[in-house]
């Protein structure tokens, strides 16, 4: 019988995410960090397992897409609401002096205003997938600062369309106004959907009852509630991770809709590894070697800059210096949402094709070094933090 050579990679390439993985569990480290090497391994720079990149792109994507899913089927709506000053505001102040900052560095590189405004929003964007995977893993999902940081990253994901339109009329492409009345009656059903969910609290799902004993299809009854509401969103121009995220919290306000959560459970697993996976392939190895030291000054600058203003901001807004520092370290990343800024920043003629490839380096190694600079603040200046 023929085999195929696909199968050689697919076992070649689960084999390095088991081998790293049981690696970095020894040395207490996060399994993100296991997924992004692997990316970085099968890239046809290293190994060359992996030629098809846009199809773990897309993978990857779903990944998210079932993270925000499960979020939203363990958050409160009523205390994220309730909470709505950090959320809101802090997200709207840390964004504002992001720019602010990048402004200031690019008065002294004479960058175009335009291209200060697109780093400060590529810097503001911390990664969703990374602090709320750790943030599971530890189990602070329901703590203080835990709910805090959610709130934040979840307006930061919205922020990415205002940013993306704001950048598309630099390009000089003016949004349709189609589009723009789509996204607001799109947001408008969300939030109606939310609203229902707080009054009522209890919500009756269409088939839970038919699906109670019929466990085959309550993969697929799950996989449409999740799946369904984001392509809503995506329909009407809105992210598809938030339209999960509203499916999500949905769903925990179901009825008899216990099965959905340990039945999602290994795709996520999968889809997740997937999505690390692929922004580790996005890494330019030659590129990175070439501007070694360009790369990781602008990573450890982006690193102290983004905690300080995060903390501060959460310091602020009344959390506690040790609350408060610990959430800014959670934030200090870059977000995977800022790999669809650079891009467009680079299509709008922004920044060049060298500050796309250096943009895609920093993101990459800030995410890669992000559980590390967290578990060192965490362990050895924040003791008061680990709850």
């Amino acid at each position: 019988m023929h085999l195929d050579p696909g199968f050689i990679n697919l076992v070649l390439s689960i084999s390095l995410i088991l081998v790293l993985g049981l690696i970095l569990k020894r040395f207490k480290q996060p399994h993100v960090i296991g997924y992004l090497t692997t990316g970085v391994l099968l890239s046809p720079q290293v190994f060359g397992l992996v030629s098809d990149e846009e199809t773990f792109n897309r993978l990857g994507a779903l990944g998210v897409v079932l993270l925000l899913f499960f979020i939203g089927m363990e958050i409160s709506p009523k205390r994220l609401i309730a909470n709505w000053k950090v959320a809101f505001v802090g997200t709207l102040f840390q964004i504002i002096l992001s720019v602010a900052a990048t402004a200031f560095i690019g008065k002294f590189l004479d960058w175009p205003f335009e291209r200060s405004i697109l780093i400060g929003f590529v810097i503001s964007l911390s990664s969703t997938a990374v602090v709320l995977k750790m943030l599971q893993d530890w189990n602070e999902m329901d703590s203080d600062t835990g709910q805090d940081v959610l709130g934040v990253l979840l307006v930061q994901d919205m922020a990415v369309i205002p940013m993306l339109i704001i950048l598309g009329l630099f390009s000089g492409e003016k949004p349709e106004l189609i589009t723009i009345l789509k996204q607001l009656v799109g947001g408008g059903l969300l939030i109606g959907l939310m609203v229902i969910v707080l009054v009522k609290e209890k919500v009756s799902l269409p088939l839970a009852k038919w699906l109670n004993n019929d466990h085959e299809m309550q993969v697929f009854g799950a996989l449409f509630f999740c799946f369904f509401l984001a392509l809503l969103s995506g329909l009407f121009e809105l992210s598809t991770a938030l339209g999960a995220f509203i499916g999500g919290i949905i769903v925990k306000a179901g009825k008899e809709t216990q099965w959905v959560h340990h039945h999602l459970e290994p795709f996520r697993v999968i889809f997740i590894a997937l999505f690390f996976v692929s922004i580790g392939l996005l890494l330019d190895l030659n590129f990175l070697f070439e501007n070694i030291k360009m790369v990781l000054l602008v990573v450890l600058l982006t690193f102290l800059l983004n905690t300080v203003v995060n903390s501060w901001i959460m310091r602020m807004l009344g959390g506690s210096w040790a609350e408060s520092l610990y959430a800014g370290v959670l934030l200090s990343q870059i977000g995977e949402f800022s790999f669809i800024l650079a891009a467009v920043g680079k299509h709008a003629g922004i920044i060049t094709s060298y500050g796309y490839q250096l943009s895609i380096s920093v993101i990459t190694l800030s995410l890669m070094f992000s559980p590390i600079w967290i578990l060192t603040f965490k362990k050895f200046f924040m003791p008061s933090a680990q709850r």
